[in-house]
């Protein structure tokens, strides 16, 4: 049997039906070119007929070339009572560019009684009538039994049949769901060497499952494993309820770790920077703690582990982070020990002896008994690391700030900041507005030093969360800043503490431009200026 295994994936119809899922025509244009970067062999597009974002949607990618991935139109077997060729939503099918159509049709009597209250063998001539059509229009055909699982619990035989309708309709795949999400790995892989043995060796068979039970992707494999030959999914698990079967674990468990050939090797090493992206396309934070992709996937904490990952990788890691374009992160806490520290700051390019690396250790657990915490703080880390080992230069010297927020009669709410700091023996002062006091702030350093330093230009802050780390001390309480800060190419976060706020938010935006302008990030801009066209 081949090992070969085609992936279809469906966040632009299945995934989009997930709570506040929601895309432009043109932002489901930019995820079907990453998704086509990856290898995906099919795109599921959407329904032809179900509004007029669909339809436009359809019109545009047209008109799009993809060098790997086929487009399929979604759609129903024929309505009760009427024809193949006489069905508008079929007619529409045909009439699409897509090269696939997807036809989802009932499997399970439940269904038939409850929801299209047709008889079992009106609902066989409708999934082979339909099927038929769209071949005569040129069309390949995918059919998606529906409820496939919980009908062969119900009468396998019926089940079969419903398969055998399609296939002999000229259906190239025939595709099991586990609609419901009801069913448990094993109970997925009996049906599955089932079907595979009834259709016979020349019947393609798919799997389409939902994670209700949190067996999607394990549902997934199962079927794999027992001769299903293409597995639909979405990027990140999006989907209704509890999403689909998730396509960014599903894809490295196949090509790593089972040994089915699904894409390249360049590909797959793809798979984090695209998961990201269609996060970012779907305005949805990461997960962190999701496998393969996620930033905590290959991040270690503790001391043992990362004596253990220093030796040898993979003593704590079940494969190599790069592999499908992940990093390795050694987390920073007062459980760390000096082994971490030396790592991480080899990881930076810097060379810390024992004793440098005693003192970065004391000089963490007294920061965190104050309130900070590295983890999410790499850039400050790395400041610290350098200011430990004396290859530390500030951006500046700070001689005062000041921050005012006025409230007008009107409504409106003013903020001004000023700041006084010297650069090279020179002293700059420079006042800014803002929509709040940090953003004033920050306004007004970029203002006086930007000159000095053009990275900074690049230095975009993406993120800005604000902890209280004693409530029952109330508005005295002491603060906990975090920002994160992008220049396009890298991405890394800073830290303040303070009794006041702003405060915090000025030490942590500070170490978040000082952070930007360590060697290797403050190049990006210049070489990524040099390879551009022309220069």
């Amino acid at each position: 049997m081949s090992r070969h295994v085609l992936l279809y994936d469906t966040t632009l119809r299945d995934g989009m039906q997930g709570e506040g899922m929601s895309l432009s025509v043109d932002e489901k244009v930019r995820v079907a070119h990453a998704l086509d970067g990856l290898g995906v062999h099919f795109i599921e597009a959407g329904f032809p007929s179900s509004n007029p974002k669909e339809e436009a949607l359809f019109a545009v990618l047209a008109n799009e070339r993809f060098e790997h991935a086929d487009v399929a139109a979604f759609g129903m077997t024929r309505r009760r009572g009427i024809t193949a060729d006489a069905d508008p939503a079929l007619r529409l099918l045909a009439d699409s560019f897509a090269p696939v159509c997807t036809l989802v049709g009932k499997t399970w009597s439940l269904h038939l009684e409850k929801v299209t209250k047709v008889d079992p063998e009106e609902n066989l001539a409708m999934i082979g009538e339909s099927v038929a059509f769209l071949r005569e229009q040129g069309k390949r055909v995918i059919y998606d039994a529906e409820h496939f699982f919980d009908g062969y619990r119900h009468d396998p035989a019926y089940a079969l049949r419903c398969l055998k309708a399609a296939v002999e309709a000229g259906a190239e795949n025939v595709t099991l769901c586990d609609t419901n999400g009801s069913s448990l790995p094993n109970q997925v892989a009996d049906a599955t060497q089932h079907v595979v043995l009834e259709l016979g060796p020349d019947v393609s068979v798919g799997i389409h499952t939902h994670d209700d039970a949190g067996c999607g992707v394990a549902n997934s494999l199962a079927a794999i494993e027992q001769g299903a030959r293409l597995v639909q999914g979405t990027m990140n698990g999006y989907g209704e309820r509890c999403g689909n079967a998730n396509l960014t674990s599903i894809l490295p468990a196949l090509q790593l770790k089972m040994g089915y050939e699904c894409v390249t090797s360049e590909q797959i090493a793809r798979l984090t920077e695209t998961s990201h992206l269609v996060d970012e396309i779907c305005n949805v934070s990461p997960n962190p703690n999701q496998p393969y992709v996620g930033k905590n996937a290959f991040a270690h904490k503790g001391g043992m582990h990362v004596a253990g990952i220093v030796q040898d990788a993979r003593t704590f890691e079940h494969m190599d982070p790069a592999a499908v374009g992940n990093d390795r992160t050694l987390l920073i806490s007062e459980l760390s020990g000096k082994g971490t520290v030396q790592a991480r700051a080899e990881q930076r390019g810097i060379e810390l002896d024992e004793a440098a690396a005693t003192r970065v250790v004391d000089r963490v657990k007294e920061l965190e008994h104050r309130g900070f915490q590295f983890e999410a703080a790499d850039g400050s880390f790395d400041l610290l690391i350098r200011r430990e080992t004396g290859d530390y230069e500030p951006l500046f010297r700070l001689e005062a700030w000041r921050a005012i927020v006025e409230k007008r009669e009107d409504g409106r709410v003013m903020t001004e900041a000023t700041i006084k700091i010297w650069v090279d023996g020179e002293r700059y002062i420079r006042t800014a507005e803002g929509n709040g006091p940090v953003n004033a702030l920050d306004s007004a350093l970029r203002d006086a030093i930007g000159e000095i330093y053009p990275h900074l230009r690049d230095i975009e802050l993406v993120n800005f969360k604000v902890r209280i780390l004693d409530e029952t001390k109330g508005t005295g309480a002491i603060t906990r800043v975090l920002l994160d800060a992008s220049d396009g190419t890298d991405t890394w976060g800073s830290i303040g503490v303070s009794e006041n706020i702003i405060e915090a938010s000025w030490e942590a935006l500070v170490d978040s431009l000082e952070a930007g302008m360590l060697p290797g990030r403050s190049e990006h801009s210049r070489r990524d200026a040099a390879a551009a066209p022309g220069t």
